[in-house]
């Protein structure tokens, strides 16, 4: 029996940032969803990446709800709470590295550890998380960015783990890594050149959902930019 379509729930982590804004947005607007969650530190229940019993409590408020069958995680750290990228070797800190792998990585990690096993058994589910082009260590031409390049690779690699893993129980779902391209955000505000194709919040999360609309589950596991093309590992 096919489900209503507005029988099912979707959620968005990062909903303050401007991508995860503009994603929360676009989904409530669809009318493809009965709920549509959005979760950030501010909210209620709040959700803080550096603190496993929050990402828990927020998981566990989407279980009596519909069926689960989108997570988004729209979270990133590129510089801000002491964290700048580095041009060099000699700027790397101990600390700004073990933070960016806690926003970026190990965060994103536990949300999947926690949100994957409420995607339902059966029926398309995806599970999306913002990953970023220059965490591609193949296409990694001009250096420097490390604790960003690394703590995404690592992410990277977390996600296609994880797909392995569920397909085992859930073979209709996807989990994958997305790279939304240059959006005027205030992650990126201050690191776009002039001549990138910079666009606006709503139009990135609309290409977004686009890709995620034509992923299978052939897919899960993969790495791909906002035209839906592959990104090398």
């Amino acid at each position: 029996m096919t489900e209503p379509r507005t029988d099912r729930q979707a959620a968005v982590i990062g909903a303050t940032g401007g991508i995860g804004r503009a994603l929360f947005r676009a989904l409530d607007a669809s009318g493809a969803y009965q709920t549509v969650t959005a979760f950030s530190r501010q909210g209620d229940p709040g959700l803080d990446l550096a603190d496993e019993a929050s990402i828990e409590t927020a998981a566990a408020s989407l279980k009596d709800g519909p069926p689960l069958r989108l997570v988004i995680d729209a979270t990133g750290l590129l510089h801000g709470d002491g964290v700048q990228p580095e041009k060099t070797w000699r700027a790397l800190d101990a600390a700004a590295l073990a933070h960016q792998f806690q926003v970026n990585a190990i965060g994103p990690a536990l949300l999947m550890k926690h949100m994957l096993p409420l995607l339902p058994r059966a029926g398309r589910s995806v599970f999306a998380t913002l990953s970023a082009r220059v965490s591609s260590i193949g296409d990694n031409a001009v250096g420097g960015w490390y604790g960003y390049r690394a703590s995404k690779a690592a992410l990277n690699q977390f996600v296609r783990t994880a797909a392995i893993e569920l397909r085992r129980t859930r073979q209709d779902a996807i989990c994958v890594a997305l790279h939304p391209g240059t959006v005027a955000t205030a992650l990126s505000q201050p690191f776009a050149k002039t001549g990138l194709d910079v666009r606006t919040p709503s139009v990135a999360a609309d290409d977004f959902l686009a890709v995620i609309a034509k992923l299978t589950p052939e897919d899960s596991g993969g790495f791909f930019d906002q035209r839906g093309d592959v990104i090398p590992w």
